[in-house]
Formats: structure tokens, sequence, C-alpha cells
């Protein structure tokens, strides 16, 4: 007896992809208005987000700038390098998994 085309789309499991937070870290090097550069460039904030962000990078020693599938998040960070050692700054991005 053969199987639909639905029954077996019903037994197909899809699942999201695994996401991953891109996080700054604060050093006495960069400056914040970088920061928020960066924010807004990599990672497409308005400058009302930035700002909140870099502040808490600075007040707490780091802060999410985002969550994306692994790829895109690993490539942000990798973005985030390359810019701020064109730059002279050593502004560090790290990605780990969102739970």
């Amino acid at each position: 007896m053969a199987r639909t085309i639905e029954e077996i789309e019903n037994e197909t499991e899809l699942r999201e992809p695994p996401l991953y937070r891109v996080i700054l870290h604060n050093d006495d090097y960069t400056t914040m208005e970088f920061v928020v550069e960066v924010l807004m460039t990599i990672f497409h904030k308005s400058r009302e987000e930035a700002e909140e962000i870099m502040w808490t990078v600075h007040e707490q020693g780091k802060a999410i700038c985002g969550i994306y599938t692994f790829e895109i998040a690993q490539t942000k960070a990798e973005q985030v390098k390359i810019l701020a050692r064109r730059n002279a700054f050593p502004l560090l991005a790290t990605i780990e998994a969102d739970d």
C-alpha cells in the first residue's frame, strides 16, 4: 500500500536551527563611539539601541548584540574582529549557544 505525501510530511519533524548569541566584551581601549558604530553597522541597531548596548558592555563587562544561527553569528563575530583590528582596537565578540 502506497503512503501518501501528506502521511510522510506529518511524520517529518522540522526543527528550528539552534541559535547563538553574539556577545561584545568590554576592554580598556576601544572607544564607546566605535562600539556604537560597530553595533549600528554590523548588527543594524538604531543609534539608541546601540548606545544602550554599549552602556551595558561598559557597565557589566559584556552584552548580547543579537541572536542568530551559527553561521551568521560566526560571521558577525568575525566582522567585529576585522573592523576592530583595522581601527587598532582590541574589541572582542564571542558567540555562545542560546539555551
